[in-house]
């Protein structure tokens, strides 16, 4: 369940960094990525693994909040 987890993690990690250039949403997405990427480091007790992926998250949820937010159009 563990292997499972991780591999799911990965993959959207990896996802949502592939479709970042589509709009801020796909950042905060990976950083959530990261975040749960990091959660399988721990769990799995590759530690190193792990603070790698919570310090990307803080780098994707920091430029999360640098990028301007989408303007709406008047209909």
């Amino acid at each position: 369940m563990l292997t499972l987890f991780g591999a799911c993690a990965v993959t959207f990690m990896m996802l949502m960094y592939a479709l970042e250039s589509r709009g801020r949403v796909f950042v905060l997405a990976f950083g959530c990525g990261c975040l749960l990427s990091s959660a399988y480091g721990f769990l799995a007790g590759t530690w190193p693994f792990g603070v790698v992926e919570a310090i990307w998250a803080v780098v994707a949820f920091s430029r999360y909040r640098g990028l301007p937010q989408p303007t709406r159009q008047a209909a």
